[in-house]
C-alpha cells in the first residue's frame, strides 16, 4: 500500500483511502495479488479457488482505481483498460465500493455502489452487473472475459460513460393532438423518444442538464442516460405519434414474447404508432431485418404488373401443388391449388406456386434476378434511406441468382423488411403513392424525403383489389374481420433457420391508416401477427 493510504474494513469492503478518496473492493489484507500464483501450464475450467482469486483481485483493483492491474487480469487488456481507466476520468466516479454476490459456477455477481462527482455536484449510483472467469488461451491463467459490461450492463462495444453537460437538452415529446408521450405509459417509445432527442433536442427551447451517460459509438443507437446529476429544461418536440393507437399497439404486442408492430397515416406517411415486445429490447418495429414472407407478394404482384406478365386482378394464372425451379421444389401450404385460378383468387389464397411460375418469362427477358428490387425501389422506396428522423433499416431486396430468386418472389431469401417497412407498403396501395415514413412532422424534419414514383393507376387499382379480397374472402379474412370499412390485407409466415415454427406476418390498412406486424415464431400470418394488426387499425 502507498504511503499516505489509510486501510480499514467496512461492512465487509475493503476500503482504500488515499487523498481524501475511497475506492471499495473485497475484503482484502494482502493488496491485490496480479492474478495470483496459477501456472501457465493449467488447462480447462478455471476452478473454484481460481474463479474466486481473479474475481476477487480484478474488482479490488478495478475499485482502487488500478486500470492497468485490473486490466492485466482480463484477456483483453486494452480494451479493458480504456473502460476502468474512463470510469474514472470520464464517468467522473470520485468512489466506488463493489460488493460480491456468490459464484455461480464461472460467473461472479456484484453490486457498484459509488458516487459520482461533477463541478461539485454529486449524485449516487448503484447499479449490478456481473464478471465471468475463463481460461486464458495461450497464458493458461484464470482471466476475466472481458465485456464493456462488466463496467456497466448497459455498455455495448465501443460505448463508454461519460458525465457532464448533456449533448441535447432533454425532450418531452408529445403526440399530434399534444399529449405526452411518456416513457412509463408508452414504454415502447423510450429508446425512440431518446433517438428523437439526440437528432431534434437542440432545436426545441430546451437546456441541457449534466448527466452521466452512456455515450453510443454508433449513429443508429441514441446515448441513453443513466443519471442526472443536475436536471435541464425539457423541450417540447411534437411527433406524429397517436397516442390512441400507439396505446392499441403497445397492448397487442404485449401478449408475446417478441413481437413488433407499426402504423403509418397512408396519405401522409406519418408514423402513428412503433411498437415491441419486450418494449426495452432491441427496436425490432424500426430495425429488424428479417424476411417478410408471403406479405412480399404485395410487391412480387407490382412487378408481376409491371412486365405485363398479368394485366389485372381478373387475369388467368396457374397455381399448381408444386413447382420446380433449378432443382428445388417449391409447394404451397399443405399442396392445396386453384384450378383455373386468377390473380385475385392466388393473391387472396396466396399461393407460392403462381409467383414462382412468373420466374421463366422474366428469366427469357434476363431480368429474373433484379426484377423484384427495382420494382420494390421505384415504385414502394423499399432500399432507399429513409429520413424518418431516427434510425431504421429501410428493407433490402438484393439482386438474387438461382432457387433464391424463387424464393425471393415469395419474401424469403435475402430479403430483409421489418414491420415499418411492410406498413409502408401497405400505406402505398392505398394511398396510390410512397410517401416515406416520418416520426415528426415534415415542417420539423428538415431532411431531403426519399421518393418514388407513384404506382400507375392501373396497378394501384389491381392491389388495392388483391388486398381486399385477402380481407374479404381470402387468408386474411378471420383476422380483419372485425375492422370495418374499406380494408385490404395480406398474410405471410417466413421460414427462419432451424426455428421450429415459421415467422407469423401481417400487413393491411383500413381508412387512412395501414400497419404491419410480425410475431417471432408465431406460425401462420393470420392467426398471431393478423390480430395485432386488426387492434391497432380499429384503434383509429
Amino acid at each position: 500500500m502507498r504511503s499516505g493510504a489509510k486501510a480499514a474494513v467496512v461492512g465487509g469492503v475493503f476500503l482504500v483511502v488515499a487523498g481524501g478518496v475511497a475506492y471499495g473492493g473485497w475484503n482484502l489484507y494482502e493488496g491485490v495479488s496480479g492474478g495470483g500464483t496459477e501456472s501457465a501450464e493449467k488447462t480447462g475450467p478455471p476452478s473454484p479457488e481460481e474463479i474466486d482469486e481473479t474475481a476477487r483481485d480484478f474488482l479490488a483493483a478495478w475499485a482502487k482505481g488500478d486500470a492497468e492491474t485490473a486490466a492485466g487480469l482480463t484477456d483483453n487488456t486494452a480494451e479493458a483498460r480504456a473502460l476502468i481507466s474512463g470510469f474514472r476520468t470520464d464517468a467522473k466516479v470520485s468512489a466506488a465500493e463493489i460488493v460480491p454476490g456468490p459464484a455461480v459456477g464461472a460467473a461472479v455477481p456484484y453490486t457498484v455502489q459509488a458516487t459520482v462527482v461533477h463541478e461539485g455536484v454529486s449524485k449516487p449510483l448503484t447499479y449490478r452487473s456481473q464478471l465471468t472467469v475463463v481460461r486464458g488461451q495461450t497464458s493458461g491463467r484464470a482471466l476475466v472475459n472481458w465485456q464493456p459490461t462488466v463496467v456497466h450492463p448497459q455498455l455495448t462495444k465501443g460505448a463508454k460513460l461519460t458525465t457532464g453537460p448533456a449533448s441535447a437538452p432533454p425532450i418531452t415529446a408529445v403526440d399530434r393532438n399534444g399529449r405526452e408521450l411518456s416513457k412509463e405509459a408508452y414504454p415502447s417509445l423510450a429508446a425512440v423518444v431518446d433517438g428523437l432527442r439526440k437528432r431534434f433536442g437542440e432545436a426545441t427551447d430546451g437546456k441541457p442538464g449534466v448527466e452521466l451517460m452512456v455515450e453510443s459509438a454508433s449513429e443508429s443507437v441514441p446515448d441513453r442516460t443513466l443519471l442526472v446529476l443536475a436536471p435541464g429544461k425539457p423541450g417540447k418536440l411534437k411527433t406524429t405519434i397517436d397516442a390512441r393507437v400507439q396505446a392499441a399497439a403497445e397492448k397487442a404486442v404485449k401478449g408475446y414474447g417478441q413481437a413488433s408492430v407499426a402504423a403509418v397515416q397512408p396519405s401522409t406517411g406519418e408514423i402513428l404508432a412503433i411498437a415491441n415486445s419486450p418494449a426495452g429490447g432491441f427496436n425490432t418495429a424500426l430495425m429488424g431485418a428479417q424476411a417478410p414472407g408471403s406479405t412480399m407478394k404485395i410487391v412480387s404482384a407490382a412487378m408481376m404488373l409491371e412486365h405485363g406478365l398479368v394485366t389485372g386482378a381478373d387475369s388467368k394464372v396457374e397455381c399448381p401443388k408444386t413447382v420446380q425451379w433449378d432443382g428445388r421444389t417449391f409447394e404451397n401450404l399443405k399442396q392445396f391449388e386453384v384450378p383455373d385460378a386468377t390473380f385475385r383468387q392466388a393473391f387472396a389464397r396466396s399461393c407460392n406456386t403462381t409467383f414462382i411460375k412468373a420466374i421463366k418469362p422474366l428469366t427469357e427477358k434476363g431480368v429474373a434476378g433484379s426484377a423484384l428490387g427495382d420494382t420494390a425501389r421505384k415504385y414502394f422506396g423499399i432500399g432507399l434511406d429513409w429520413k424518418t428522423g431516427v434510425s431504421t433499416h429501410d428493407g433490402k431486396v438484393p439482386d438474387s441468382s438461382g432457387t433464391e430468386t424463387a424464393a425471393s418472389y415469395i419474401g424469403q431469401g435475402k430479403i430483409t423488411m421489418n414491420a415499418l417497412n411492410m406498413a409502408s407498403v401497405s400505406a402505398t396501395v392505398k394511398n396510390g403513392a410512397f410517401k416515406q415514413p416520418t416520426l415528426v412532422p415534415r415542417s420539423v424534419n428538415g431532411a431531403d424525403f426519399a421518393t418514388a414514383q407513384p404506382l400507375p393507376p392501373a396497378m394501384a387499382d389491381t392491389l388495392r383489389s388483391l388486398m381486399r379480397a385477402d380481407a374479404g374472402g381470402g387468408s386474411g379474412t378471420q383476422a380483419m374481420a372485425p375492422v370495418g370499412g374499406d380494408k385490404g390485407s395480406k398474410t405471410g409466415s417466413a421460414e427462419v433457420g432451424d426455428q421450429a415454427k415459421s415467422n407469423s406476418w401481417f400487413t393491411g390498412f383500413a381508412g387512412d391508416v395501414s400497419a404491419a406486424a410480425v410475431v417471432q415464431a408465431g406460425g401462420r400470418g393470420g392467426v398471431a401477427a393478423g390480430p395485432v394488426v386488426a387492434s391497432v387499425l380499429n384503434a383509429r
